[in-house]
């Protein structure tokens, strides 16, 4: 199965991602036909148990699939990522059938939990909840949301409907009457073609049913559940997108000459020294995501901190190996020829996503000091 899923991967970025991710990155468009390409196959229930017709696989696998697609597209890197995210809350406390239709390529996923009112404190919701004759209502609005236009369905936080918890969580389709993404197409710096929008939702009625986990537990849902899987997969963008540019930086210094003296620019040192440095970035992040999957596999003590460390670790990173992958290729980065600017725009992106590096460091910092992190 470890053998299948990974020559799954690389005839998925090989034959497709990697032909429309330049596309995908100028026009700003969703990448629909990769995340067809995507759901059509069985990496799209890799993550679902194989009694529901997935491929019975974990967060380890996952971390891979996901870096290797964003060495070619990071918009589509970033779709997956939270198709994932949202596809271990529902494989856990979903029905059977949503399971089902995420393990058979029926259902793309994403999480709706970032609003305008609390920014990076993606944990608080001021969204509402109500008892309603037909199961629940909704109300409120989220700031943004990967796949607003195409997801089958979010994973939505709202208050509880009863107590002073922090949120309740929901399986709440994009076609529910009342449910509105913004008309305004995304049009962002880095990650062009994810489809990140805000989506109102106006006295949408679910059923009830359609909750995942108990009333008031969102929060202990979303650390538990959904924080280290989140976590991991987006380090794991951060580490393909570094991948990429160190292997791409490498081989327009080995090919490029400086004609007057008949030598490629990999023969000065500076420039050696700022591949070395890059390549080392890459591999020490890439060391510790693995680190926070082993960590969190075996349960081990220093997990949550891993988990925390591996998000703004790896996106820091990749925002310093960009950085210096434009600086090595120069005028050819800025004239786009070598193709580093896409994954410099694109690293920038994960460093402001909730939770934020700045409030992971708070986080990290609390736990060094011996304090409650959350």
């Amino acid at each position: 199965m470890s053998k299948q899923y990974l020559e799954l991967v690389k005839e998925l970025t090989q034959n497709v991602v990697r032909e429309h991710a330049v596309a995908v990155d100028k026009t700003g468009e969703f990448p629909k036909a990769s995340i067809d390409a995507f759901l059509a196959s069985p990496l799209a229930g890799l993550l679902n148990g194989t009694a529901v017709g997935g491929m019975g696989l974990g967060l380890r696998q996952a971390t891979k699939v996901v870096e290797q697609i964003a060495q070619y597209c990071g918009s589509t890197a970033m779709i997956v990522t939270m198709h994932y995210a949202g596809a271990t809350v529902i494989e856990k406390l979903g029905t059977e059938n949503a399971r089902r239709d995420i393990a058979t390529g029926k259902h793309l996923s994403t999480l709706a939990f970032s609003e305008r009112g609390s920014r990076s404190h993606f944990w608080v919701s001021n969204c509402t909840a109500e008892k309603h004759p037909k199961g629940i209502k909704l109300n409120g609005e989220k700031g943004w949301v990967t796949s607003s236009g195409h997801a089958t369905a979010f994973v939505w936080s709202s208050k509880p409907v009863d107590g002073d918890e922090l949120s309740t969580l929901w399986l709440v389709p994009r076609e529910s009457a009342g449910l509105l993404p913004s008309t305004e197409a995304f049009d962002g710096i880095g990650l062009r073609g994810n489809d990140s929008r805000p989506v109102t939702a106006k006295d949408v009625i679910i059923p009830d049913d359609n909750r995942l986990g108990e009333h008031g537990d969102g929060f202990k849902i979303m650390l538990e559940v959904v924080l280290p899987s989140f976590n991991a997969l987006i380090a794991s963008v951060a580490v393909g997108i570094m991948e990429a540019a160190t292997t791409a930086t490498a081989a327009h210094a080995a090919g490029t000459k400086l004609e007057h003296l008949s030598s490629p620019l990999c023969e000065l040192p500076t420039i050696r020294a700022y591949i070395a440095r890059m390549r080392c970035k890459t591999d020490m992040a890439r060391a510790l995501l693995l680190d926070t999957v082993s960590a969190l596999e075996v349960g081990r003590e220093d997990a949550v901190l891993r988990v925390l460390q591996s998000k703004a670790v790896c996106g820091e990173a990749a925002t310093e190996v960009t950085d210096l992958a434009m600086r090595v290729c120069g005028g050819a980065a800025f004239r786009k020829d070598v193709g580093v600017d896409r994954h410099f725009r694109d690293a920038r992106a994960g460093t402001v996503m909730a939770p934020t590096t700045d409030q992971l460091y708070d986080f990290i910092g609390k736990a060094a000091c011996g304090m409650d992190v959350f």
